[in-house]
Protein backbone atom coordinates (compact mmCIF):
# COMPACT_ATOMS: atom_id res chain seq x y z
CA UNK A 1 0.00 0.00 0.00
CA UNK A 2 1.60 3.41 -1.15
CA UNK A 3 1.49 6.34 1.60
CA UNK A 4 -1.00 9.38 0.83
CA UNK A 5 1.37 11.65 2.98
CA UNK A 6 5.05 11.22 3.23
CA UNK A 7 7.36 13.56 5.35
CA UNK A 8 10.51 13.21 5.14
CA UNK A 9 13.43 14.77 7.08
CA UNK A 10 11.42 17.86 7.21
CA UNK A 11 12.09 21.21 8.91
CA UNK A 12 10.39 24.97 9.53
CA UNK A 13 11.91 28.02 10.21
CA UNK A 14 10.15 31.22 11.36
CA UNK A 15 12.51 34.59 10.03
CA UNK A 16 15.53 32.23 9.61
CA UNK A 17 15.55 30.05 13.38
CA UNK A 18 14.39 26.75 12.87
CA UNK A 19 11.55 25.87 15.29
CA UNK A 20 10.97 22.15 14.23
CA UNK A 21 13.50 19.81 12.32
CA UNK A 22 13.89 15.76 11.50
CA UNK A 23 10.49 15.20 11.43
CA UNK A 24 9.30 11.85 9.56
CA UNK A 25 6.55 9.80 8.80
CA UNK A 26 3.85 8.40 6.88
CA UNK A 27 0.33 8.08 6.49
CA UNK A 28 -1.40 5.32 4.54
CA UNK A 29 -5.14 4.89 4.12
CA UNK A 30 -7.26 4.22 6.90
CA UNK A 31 -3.99 5.33 9.24
CA UNK A 32 -4.96 7.36 12.42
CA UNK A 33 -2.38 9.19 13.30
CA UNK A 34 -1.99 10.87 16.16
CA UNK A 35 0.54 13.72 16.57
CA UNK A 36 1.44 14.68 20.59
CA UNK A 37 4.16 16.64 22.03
CA UNK A 38 4.29 19.61 24.35
CA UNK A 39 3.18 23.56 23.67
CA UNK A 40 5.20 25.41 21.41
CA UNK A 41 6.92 22.00 19.92
CA UNK A 42 6.20 22.49 16.59
CA UNK A 43 2.89 20.54 16.24
CA UNK A 44 0.87 23.92 14.81
CA UNK A 45 3.81 24.38 12.38
CA UNK A 46 4.01 20.98 11.24
CA UNK A 47 0.16 21.15 10.32
CA UNK A 48 1.08 24.33 8.10
CA UNK A 49 3.32 22.30 6.24
CA UNK A 50 1.08 19.51 5.20
CA UNK A 51 -1.47 21.90 4.41
CA UNK A 52 0.78 23.62 2.14
CA UNK A 53 0.69 26.94 4.16
CA UNK A 54 4.04 27.12 4.77
CA UNK A 55 6.43 25.32 3.29
CA UNK A 56 9.80 23.16 4.83
CA UNK A 57 12.88 25.03 5.10
CA UNK A 58 14.48 21.52 4.62
CA UNK A 59 12.81 18.24 3.65
CA UNK A 60 9.61 17.27 2.01
CA UNK A 61 6.54 16.55 2.56
CA UNK A 62 4.98 14.29 -0.50
CA UNK A 63 1.74 13.01 -1.41
CA UNK A 64 1.09 9.88 -2.91
CA UNK A 65 -1.86 7.40 -4.00
CA UNK A 66 -3.95 9.82 -5.72
CA UNK A 67 -4.24 12.28 -2.86
CA UNK A 68 -4.22 15.68 -3.85
CA UNK A 69 -2.81 18.63 -0.92
CA UNK A 70 -6.27 20.67 -1.47
CA UNK A 71 -8.39 16.98 -0.71
CA UNK A 72 -7.33 16.69 3.01
CA UNK A 73 -10.20 17.81 5.09
CA UNK A 74 -9.35 20.33 7.90
CA UNK A 75 -10.55 21.04 11.01
CA UNK A 76 -8.73 24.12 12.84
CA UNK A 77 -8.70 25.20 16.73
CA UNK A 78 -11.50 28.27 17.06
CA UNK A 79 -10.83 31.46 17.84
CA UNK A 80 -13.62 33.80 19.97
CA UNK A 81 -14.39 35.32 17.08
CA UNK A 82 -14.66 31.95 14.60
CA UNK A 83 -17.17 31.10 17.71
CA UNK A 84 -18.91 34.15 16.91
CA UNK A 85 -19.55 33.91 13.04
CA UNK A 86 -22.77 35.04 11.79
CA UNK A 87 -23.69 32.69 9.24
CA UNK A 88 -25.86 29.87 8.97
CA UNK A 89 -24.88 26.05 9.38
CA UNK A 90 -25.82 25.31 5.58
CA UNK A 91 -23.60 27.86 4.48
CA UNK A 92 -20.90 26.82 6.91
CA UNK A 93 -20.90 23.01 5.74
CA UNK A 94 -21.34 24.14 1.98
CA UNK A 95 -17.71 25.92 2.22
CA UNK A 96 -15.90 22.99 2.39
CA UNK A 97 -16.55 22.32 -0.93
CA UNK A 98 -14.36 25.24 -1.47
CA UNK A 99 -11.47 24.37 0.00
CA UNK A 100 -11.38 21.30 -2.67
CA UNK A 101 -12.80 22.70 -5.48
CA UNK A 102 -11.78 26.67 -5.51
CA UNK A 103 -14.05 29.49 -5.36
CA UNK A 104 -17.44 29.85 -7.55
CA UNK A 105 -19.52 31.90 -7.53
CA UNK A 106 -22.39 28.97 -6.97
CA UNK A 107 -22.66 26.34 -5.57
CA UNK A 108 -23.52 23.28 -8.11
CA UNK A 109 -26.04 20.51 -7.30
CA UNK A 110 -23.33 17.58 -6.53
CA UNK A 111 -21.75 20.37 -3.92
CA UNK A 112 -25.30 21.11 -2.33
CA UNK A 113 -25.75 17.24 -2.12
CA UNK A 114 -22.37 16.70 -0.67
CA UNK A 115 -23.28 19.54 2.34
CA UNK A 116 -26.24 17.61 2.85
CA UNK A 117 -24.86 13.98 3.04
CA UNK A 118 -22.76 15.18 5.52
CA UNK A 119 -24.84 17.26 7.53
CA UNK A 120 -26.83 13.89 7.85
CA UNK A 121 -24.11 12.00 8.67
CA UNK A 122 -23.16 13.92 11.59
CA UNK A 123 -26.80 14.28 12.69
CA UNK A 124 -27.40 18.07 12.53
CA UNK A 125 -29.48 18.47 9.25
CA UNK A 126 -31.85 19.72 11.50
CA UNK A 127 -29.69 22.74 12.19
CA UNK A 128 -28.87 23.57 8.71
CA UNK A 129 -31.00 26.59 9.06
CA UNK A 130 -29.64 27.88 12.32
CA UNK A 131 -27.20 30.52 13.13
CA UNK A 132 -23.86 29.05 13.74
CA UNK A 133 -22.72 31.60 16.52
CA UNK A 134 -25.74 30.62 18.55
CA UNK A 135 -24.86 26.85 18.28
CA UNK A 136 -23.16 25.00 21.37
CA UNK A 137 -19.57 23.95 21.21
CA UNK A 138 -20.26 20.26 20.36
CA UNK A 139 -22.87 21.36 18.06
CA UNK A 140 -20.51 23.83 16.31
CA UNK A 141 -17.73 21.22 16.86
CA UNK A 142 -20.06 18.83 14.32
CA UNK A 143 -20.80 21.49 11.73
CA UNK A 144 -17.07 22.12 11.08
CA UNK A 145 -16.17 18.42 11.19
CA UNK A 146 -19.34 18.38 8.57
CA UNK A 147 -17.33 21.24 6.99
CA UNK A 148 -14.03 19.75 6.48
CA UNK A 149 -15.95 16.65 5.36
CA UNK A 150 -16.82 18.14 2.37
CA UNK A 151 -13.34 18.62 1.18
CA UNK A 152 -11.91 15.90 2.42
CA UNK A 153 -11.63 13.02 -0.06
CA UNK A 154 -9.53 10.27 1.64
CA UNK A 155 -7.90 12.18 4.57
CA UNK A 156 -8.79 15.05 7.87
CA UNK A 157 -6.36 16.56 9.68
CA UNK A 158 -8.00 17.43 13.26
CA UNK A 159 -5.88 20.32 15.26
CA UNK A 160 -7.15 19.96 19.11
CA UNK A 161 -10.63 19.47 18.11
CA UNK A 162 -12.03 18.91 21.52
CA UNK A 163 -10.30 21.80 23.20
CA UNK A 164 -12.88 23.60 25.21
CA UNK A 165 -15.54 20.80 25.66
CA UNK A 166 -16.77 19.01 28.03
CA UNK A 167 -16.19 15.35 28.79
CA UNK A 168 -19.45 14.04 27.70
CA UNK A 169 -19.01 15.57 24.12
CA UNK A 170 -15.07 14.75 24.00
CA UNK A 171 -16.37 11.09 23.77
CA UNK A 172 -18.85 11.35 21.47
CA UNK A 173 -16.75 13.88 19.07
CA UNK A 174 -14.31 10.95 19.31
CA UNK A 175 -16.60 8.16 18.72
CA UNK A 176 -17.63 10.18 15.72
CA UNK A 177 -13.95 10.47 14.50
CA UNK A 178 -13.52 6.70 15.31
CA UNK A 179 -16.21 5.86 13.59
CA UNK A 180 -15.07 7.91 10.08
CA UNK A 181 -11.59 5.93 10.40
CA UNK A 182 -13.34 2.70 10.97
CA UNK A 183 -16.14 2.46 8.73
CA UNK A 184 -15.52 4.89 6.00
CA UNK A 185 -11.87 4.30 5.84
CA UNK A 186 -10.72 7.93 5.76
CA UNK A 187 -7.04 8.47 6.98
CA UNK A 188 -7.21 10.69 10.09
CA UNK A 189 -4.30 12.97 11.35
CA UNK A 190 -5.09 14.60 14.54
CA UNK A 191 -3.17 16.69 17.24
CA UNK A 192 -3.72 15.84 20.67
CA UNK A 193 -2.91 15.97 24.23
CA UNK A 194 -4.85 13.39 25.22
CA UNK A 195 -2.48 10.75 25.58
CA UNK A 196 -4.97 8.09 26.78
CA UNK A 197 -7.25 8.85 23.84
CA UNK A 198 -4.05 8.54 21.80
CA UNK A 199 -3.47 5.04 22.88
CA UNK A 200 -6.85 3.99 22.63
CA UNK A 201 -7.85 5.08 18.81
CA UNK A 202 -4.87 5.86 17.27
CA UNK A 203 -2.78 3.38 15.06
CA UNK A 204 0.23 5.37 14.62
CA UNK A 205 1.75 8.27 17.05
CA UNK A 206 4.28 11.34 15.95
CA UNK A 207 5.70 12.95 19.19
CA UNK A 208 7.34 16.69 18.00
CA UNK A 209 9.84 17.85 20.29
CA UNK A 210 11.44 21.36 18.51
CA UNK A 211 14.64 19.62 16.92
CA UNK A 212 13.37 15.80 17.35
CA UNK A 213 10.69 13.52 15.82
CA UNK A 214 10.04 9.88 17.56
CA UNK A 215 7.33 7.93 14.85
CA UNK A 216 5.74 4.57 15.79
CA UNK A 217 2.54 2.44 16.24
CA UNK A 218 0.70 2.72 18.83
CA UNK A 219 1.92 -0.94 19.73
CA UNK A 220 5.49 0.12 20.13
CA UNK A 221 4.26 2.74 22.42
CA UNK A 222 2.24 0.77 24.63
CA UNK A 223 5.14 -1.77 25.16
CA UNK A 224 7.31 1.16 26.22
CA UNK A 225 9.85 1.29 23.21
CA UNK A 226 8.98 4.79 22.00
CA UNK A 227 7.64 5.52 25.49
CA UNK A 228 10.69 6.87 27.14
CA UNK A 229 10.43 9.82 25.10
CA UNK A 230 7.20 11.01 26.73
CA UNK A 231 7.35 13.36 29.40
CA UNK A 232 6.85 11.44 32.68
CA UNK A 233 6.95 8.20 31.05
CA UNK A 234 3.79 9.15 28.61
CA UNK A 235 1.57 9.84 31.26
CA UNK A 236 0.44 12.75 30.25
CA UNK A 237 1.41 16.30 28.41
Amino acid sequence: MSDIIKCENAAFAYDGVIVTENLNFAVNEGDFLCIIGENGSGKSTLVKGILGLKKPCEGKISFGGGLKQNEIGYLPQQTVVQKDFPAAVKEVVLSGCRDRDGFKPFYTKEQKALAEKNMERLKISELKNHCYRELSGGQQQRVLLARALCAAKRAILLDEPTAGLDPFVTKEFYELIEKLNREDGLAVIMVSHDIQHVLTAASHVLYVKGNESVYGTVEEFKKGSLKAFLPEGGDGL
